[in-house]
C-alpha cells in the first residue's frame, strides 16, 4: 500500500527543460558583445567622425594648395602629403582606444561585462580584436581615398606598388596599433582622462623634449627621440627618415616597432586585469 507521500511523488512533474538551447560561451559571443557596445556609444561616432573629417579635409586641402602653387615634385611622389591628416587623426584613434576600456571602469559597466563573461582574457581579447579591425579598416580605406585624390591632383613622380602598400595598408596597421597601445594603457590606468593624457604625452613629448636639447652631450639622446617618436615613425612609413642625419626606421620598420610595443603593453594590461579587482 502506497503512502500519500509516495502518491504525491509519483505525480511530481519531470525536471524542466528550457526550449532555449544552452551552450558554452566562446570568443564569438564576446566579439558580438563588444561590437554592439563600440558601435552603439556616442564616443565612437564622435571620435571616428572627427577622424574622417581630419583625414579627408586636411588631405584634400593640402592637395589643393600644392596643386594651386604648382610645387615641383620631380623627385618624390605625392603620397607623403597624407602624413599630415593621418597624424592628427591618430589623436582621435588614441582617444577612442582609451575610452573603449577605461570608460567602463568609470561608469561601473565593467562589473556587468565581467559578470557576463568571467574570462577576463577573453574580454580583453574581444575588445582588442573589434577595435583593431574597426580602426584598421577605416584608416586603410580613408588613406587609400586620400592618396588617390592627392596623386590625381598633384603632378609628381608615379609611386611604386610598394609605396602604395605602405601608404595605405602600412598606415592603417600603424594607426590601429597605436590605438591598441592606447587601449592597453587605458586598461592599466583605468582612468580615461589620465590615460589619454599619457598617450598624448607619449606622442608629443619626445619631439618637444628634443627641441630643447642644445647641449652636445645630449646629441645622442636628441637623435634617438627624433628617430623613434610616433610622428617620426609615421613619416618613416612613407619612406622619409625624420632625423636630421637621415637615420631612423623607415619602410615597414615603424610598423614592427609599434607591434612590439603594443604586444608588451597588451601583456601588461592582461596582467593588471587578472591581478586587480574591479
Amino acid at each position: 500500500m502506497t503512502t500519500p507521500y509516495q502518491q504525491q511523488a509519483s505525480y511530481a512533474p519531470s525536471s524542466y527543460v528550457s526550449p532555449i538551447p544552452v551552450r558554452k560561451a566562446h570568443l564569438g559571443d564576446a566579439l558580438a558583445s563588444e561590437w554592439t557596445k563600440i558601435r552603439s556609444v556616442r564616443s565612437t561616432l564622435w571620435t571616428l567622425g572627427v577622424m574622417i573629417l581630419l583625414m579627408l579635409g586636411i588631405g584634400l586641402g593640402i592637395a589643393a594648395i600644392v596643386s594651386a602653387n604648382e610645387v615641383d615634385l620631380e623627385d618624390q611622389s605625392a603620397l607623403g602629403f597624407g602624413f599630415f591628416g593621418v597624424l592628427l587623426s591618430t589623436i582621435c584613434v588614441m582617444t577612442l582606444g582609451v575610452l573603449t576600456i577605461a570608460s567602463e571602469y568609470g561608469t561601473g559597466m565593467i562589473r556587468t561585462t565581467l559578470t557576463a563573461c568571467p574570462s577576463r582574457g577573453r574580454v580583453l581579447a574581444a575588445k582588442a580584436i573589434v577595435f583593431f579591425l574597426l580602426v584598421f579598416t577605416l584608416t586603410t580605406v580613408l588613406a587609400t581615398l586620400v592618396a588617390a585624390i592627392q596623386t590625381s591632383m598633384i603632378d609628381s613622380v608615379e609611386a611604386t606598388g610598394a609605396e602604395w602598400l605602405r601608404a595605405t595598408v602600412g598606415v592603417g596597421l600603424f594607426v590601429a596599433l597605436v590605438g591598441l597601445l592606447s587601449l592597453a594603457v587605458g586598461g592599466m590606468i583605468r582612468h580615461s582622462a589620465g590615460a589619454i593624457t599619457i598617450m598624448i604625452g607619449v606622442m608629443l613629448l619626445p619631439l618637444v623634449a628634443a627641441m630643447f636639447m642644445f647641449s652636445p652631450s645630449l646629441a645622442d639622446v636628441q637623435d634617438f627621440l627624433l628617430q623613434y617618436a610616433i610622428p617620426s615613425q609615421l613619416i618613416g612609413i612613407y619612406g622619409e627618415a625624420a632625423s636630421g642625419n637621415g637615420d631612423g626606421p623607415t619602410g615597414w620598420q615603424p610598423v614592427w616597432i609599434m607591434l612590439g610595443l603594443t604586444v608588451a603593453a597588451m601583456a601588461g594590461a592582461f596582467a593588471v586585469l587578472r591581478s586587480r579587482d574591479v
